[in-house]
């Protein structure tokens, strides 16, 4: 009986038989599960498209014949593929069960039949009659590692369902070495609840997520992950579904949350709608409920399988025509019992392997190992208005983000509009101060300062809410080197419990490695606040300074040398030699003017530019005149120029000028604010003198650093010179302006900035940024400082005194020059006792050449000086 059936199919596979060479009627057979509805109706429509539209097989119509097997049962498989054999069939359409398609996938081999697949399939084959249309995991992996590294994530989570899930992953996970950042790899379970393992993930502080599970288990996950808080702005999702567009996402749409995967289709594409379309209007209302392209709340969707599906049929008639044209095809039944196979299935396959084709699903192309290649995929992103399509992938390019920094930056800025932050900051002034007031403030109202308004104008520019809140223990954020935890407000970032810190916070290597931070608001540096010096009290011989002691001393040596050598060139020179008594021409003596006391005289006169009632006549006496009258005249102008700045300019030397001068001492003790990032500066610094200091602040007992920056500047206030303070260069100018007896010593050592802070891969970064860029070009940065700066909270105080000491000169009072008056009165002192001495000295030698006594002399001598008869020379003329 056998025998007949089998001599009967192939006498019908004859009469099939065409002029073309392919039969009339060509069967292809489908395994489907019974949960495999949708690819079934998805082949028989191809094959009812295929028969319809005469261009593919314009003289053959394709006949479908559908098996029905259990999922898991291979020998039932078995005995559907040797059933359909039997039957004789040009190729073999499915399963989609890993456990079945094995036995399949052997049996189609031995009998050379085609195989087609649309499932996802690990296992690298060479030479075989398989046809795999989906999309290797190799390639996919890859996708995902391109994925990751366009994002920037140096570390995430992978959370998947079975080991499949790790096959999908190996390229990722192979991406990231032992040297790299961390991957953590957890598994859901078998369970419905995995509320436990994702707060595991939460307390890790992880925010980047890969999830590789079922479509059908997508939607509980990220449920359950809004319900223990993981579905904030802060988070990101990647799905390694490709149906991503089949599940219900709308209740995730608003909550701000990165959802981002690949799609092999595109529901929305002129060639799916269309075949969307055609397929509703070919279908009864009875199968509509089993259709592929599903239609939920008006949207169409469909599912990569099942237009992987579609194509492989349409691949399958591509290729039957093309090998159609090179050689006679007859179809034949073949028995699982016999050695037997189908002549034509690997020319069949090989033909399928070089076509080229576009389908729902993309290109349609192979490489030579039998892989699908040269596909692109979508990248999608879950927006507020659904899934939108962001970039594509292919294996050549890799990610290719097609949206525009525009249309990103306006998706960002409708997401913060009515959006409240938490902010967290610290009492700092003048960045956020308590607000002075009778009566007791509550929220907001209860702070002003700087960060405060700066807040306050960017929410305005972006539209969203703020609540400000302080940080528990008052801190900026230090990170523990020991158990490697962060404090401050750092801490209350990571902990997801503040969405920004704004404060006078300053952008580190350290602080950026684990939070995001803003283009910086304020640009500064490290400086020394120290004490200024007590204004020395003026030297009564003041008058002195312009000139120094070794010049005072040339000066009265060469006042001395040039006296003595006027008065000899005076004497050797006949031409200084005068007549007393012109009247008589052979006079018996003659004159010299310039004795030794008449030089001295005479020098003295041209130093203090007030002549004499002589001058020399010989030209040697004149030269050396005119020589020191140029020498007089340099040396007073230029004792008169500086004697100017000596005495108006107020002296006051301080014992510091710099960072070296503090490292080169010990007695001026100095330190900074604990745990800022003024420690961590010189703490880290690898310049040898910043070393010094750190070594130096770090040995001091009692410590050197303080808690706060105010009370560094009480202890530089009560150390009257003996404590110098470490702290930004902007503090230092909110200092000085209110306490006029500190001062900056020195330029910044460094130079950084100020910036807001935010919890790591922050989505509103590039909004705040750019509101922060918009107030700066504004001006409005300029105004908040010079109002918290120099007009409010006692601001200006010393303002005045500067403005004096800088545009006019110090009155001169009697310290000043009270030396001048000292030397005057001494000099009429000494001229009183020389005059004494001198009336003394006379009376004694009148007394010994008239031998009178010296007492009887006294009364004789006090006579008019005009009695006394000048002295004349008694040196001869030359």
């Amino acid at each position: 009986m056998a025998i007949n059936l089998r001599t009967l199919l192939i006498l019908c596979a004859l009469q099939w038989r065409c002029s073309n060479g392919l039969p009339e009627m060509i069967p292809i057979g489908g395994l489907f599960h019974p949960s495999d509805d949708k690819q079934e109706i998805a082949f028989r429509y191809a094959v009812e498209k295929i028969n319809s539209d005469r261009a593919i097989l314009p003289r053959s119509k394709l006949s479908a014949q559908i098996e029905k097997i259990p999922p898991q049962d291979s020998f039932h498989a078995s005995k559907k593929v040797c059933h359909l054999l039997r039957t004789g069939v040009a190729a073999i359409f499915g399963p989609q069960s890993a456990h079945t398609a094995s036995h399949v996938q052997s049996i189609c081999d031995t009998m050379e039949i085609p195989h087609l697949e649309t499932r996802w399939d690990y296992r690298l084959r060479r030479e075989s009659c398989l046809v795999n249309l989906y999309p290797h995991p190799t390639t996919l992996s890859k996708a995902y590692v391109d994925l990751v590294k366009a994002w920037g994530w140096k570390s995430f989570t992978i959370i998947y369902e079975n080991n499949e899930g790790l096959v999908r992953l190996q390229e990722l996970l192979k991406a990231h070495g032992p040297y790299e950042f961390p991957i953590t790899v957890r598994q859901l379970g078998e369970g419905n609840d995995y509320r436990p393992l994702l707060k595991q993930i939460k307390n890790s502080a992880e925010s980047h997520i890969v999830l590789d599970c079922s479509t059908q288990r997508i939607y509980d996950v990220l449920k359950q992950a809004q319900q223990i808080g993981m579905m904030s702005d802060y988070h990101s999702y990647l799905l390694t579904s490709l149906d991503l567009h089949g599940v219900d996402l709308e209740e995730f749409k608003y909550g701000g949350t990165n959802i981002t995967a690949f799609r092999l289709v595109d529901p929305e594409g002129p060639e799916v709608r269309k075949i969307t379309r055609d397929w509703n209007l070919g279908m009864d209302a009875k199968n509509k409920k089993d259709f592929p392209l599903m239609n939920r709340d008006n949207e169409t969707f469909v599912k990569a399988e099942t237009a992987l599906m579609y194509d492989a049929v349409h691949l399958f008639a591509k290729a039957l025509h093309d090998l159609d044209t090179s050689q006679q095809i007859d179809i034949k039944p073949l028995s699982c019992d016999a050695v037997d196979f189908w002549p034509h299935g690997y020319s069949l396959i090989n033909y399928m392997k070089v076509v080229e084709m576009r389908g729902l699903t993309g290109i349609i192309k192979f490489d030579h190992q039998g892989f699908r290649s040269d596909f692109v995929l979508d990248i999608i992103e879950l927006t507020r208005e659904g899934l939108k399509k962001i970039g594509t992938w292919n294996s050549s390019e890799g990610v290719n983000f097609t949206r525009t920094y525009g249309e990103a930056y306006t998706q960002i800025v409708e997401i913060i509009q009515n959006k409240t932050f938490v902010v967290t900051t610290i009492l700092s002034a003048p960045y956020v101060m308590r607000k002075e007031a009778s009566e007791k403030l509550i929220g907001n109202a209860q702070f002003e300062g700087y960060a405060v308004d700066l807040i306050h104008e960017i929410s305005r520019v972006l539209g969203f809410n703020y609540t400000i809140k302080l940080a528990p223990d008052g801190r900026y954020g230090s990170l523990n080197r020991e158990t490697n935890e962060w404090d401050g407000m750092i801490r209350e970032l990571l902990d997801q419990k503040a969405d920004l810190a704004i404060a006078d916070l300053t952008i580190t290597y350290d602080r950026e490695q684990a939070v995001d931070f803003t283009m910086p608001f304020m640009n500064l540096g490290i400086s020394i606040l120290y004490r200024k010096p007590i204004k020395q009290p003026p030297n009564l011989f003041s008058f002195l300074s312009p000139l120094s002691l070794d010049v005072w001393i040339y000066m009265a040596t060469a006042y001395l040398g040039v006296s003595v050598l006027l008065f000899i060139l005076a004497r050797f020179t006949p031409y200084e030699w005068h007549n007393p008594h012109p009247c008589n021409p052979n006079p018996d003596h003659l004159e010299n003017q310039f004795s030794l006391n008449n030089c001295m005289w005479f020098a003295i006169g041209s130093l203090m530019q007030q002549g004499c009632d002589f001058l020399p006549k010989a030209v040697s006496t004149r030269m050396v005149a005119g020589m020191w009258w140029f020498f007089t005249l340099i040396m007073i102008s230029s004792y008169t120029a500086n004697l100017a700045a000596f005495l108006t300019v107020e002296r006051m030397d301080s014992p510091i000028e710099s960072a070296e001068d503090l490292a080169k001492q010990t007695k001026i003790k100095y330190g900074a604010l604990r745990g800022g990032s003024t420690v961590a500066f010189f703490r880290d610094s690898n310049f040898s003198t910043y070393q010094r200091m750190w070594a130096f602040m770090e040995s001091q007992r009692p410590s050197v650093f303080t808690s706060s920056n105010h009370e560094g500047v009480e202890q530089v206030v009560k150390g009257k010179g003996g404590y110098a303070f470490l702290m930004e260069s902007t503090s230092i100018e909110y200092v000085i302006e209110r306490n006029c007896e500190l001062t900056q010593v020195g330029g910044m050592l460094d130079s950084k900035g100020y910036g807001i802070a935010m919890p790591p891969n922050s989505p509103f970064r590039t909004a705040i940024s750019g509101a922060i860029l918009k107030l700066q070009e504004e001006g409005k940065l300029h105004i908040l400082k010079t109002r918290w700066w120099k007009e409010k909270r006692g601001g200006g105080a010393c303002r005045d005194d500067t403005t004096k000491t800088s545009s006019t000169a110090n009155e001169l009072g009697l310290a000043n020059v009270g030396g001048v008056f000292v030397v005057l009165m001494g000099g009429m002192g000494v001229a009183c006792v020389i005059a004494v001495c001198e009336f003394v000295w006379k009376s004694r030698k009148v007394a010994v050449e008239e031998r009178w006594l010296f007492g009887q002399s006294l009364p004789e001598k006090v006579k008019p000086l005009e009695d006394f008869e000048p002295t004349t020379s008694k040196f001869p003329p030359n």
